[in-house]
């Protein structure tokens, strides 16, 4: 399995930006789906999920800003961020599950793919 994250980079608060996640599953089903993020001295946090029965999951602080969608045919996974505060500004990853997961934002410890992560800055 191999995820490729892309479109991350600056932008000012209140702007927006769009990442991609590429995955090249093979063989390999990945039922779950989604966004981390970090900053240095934190622990990795759930931004989003994505099942593959279509149910979402987002963590509180990027309600109603941030949407996860994913392009079945191309296979991309996308995070659509809108309204940015400073405090997104993280890395950013990409990850994916081979088996189904309590429902909502879970650890990150139960995921089992991960992309090598894209910087997020956003300036006040």
């Amino acid at each position: 399995v191999q995820l490729l994250e892309s479109g991350g980079g600056s932008v000012q608060a209140g702007g927006s930006l769009r990442l991609s996640c590429a995955m090249s599953t093979g063989p390999v089903r990945l039922y779950v789906m989604g966004w981390f993020r970090r900053t240095p001295g934190k622990e990795r946090e759930g931004v989003a999920r994505l099942d593959t029965d279509g149910v979402t999951a987002s963590a509180d602080s990027v309600k109603g800003r941030f949407t996860i969608t994913k392009d079945n045919v191309k296979n991309i996974l996308y995070l659509q961020m809108n309204s940015l505060k400073p405090e997104d500004s993280a890395m950013y990853y990409c990850a994916g599950a081979h088996n189904p997961l309590l429902p909502g934002i879970v650890d990150d410890l139960w995921y089992h793919h991960w992309g090598q992560g894209i910087q997020v800055s956003v300036s006040a």
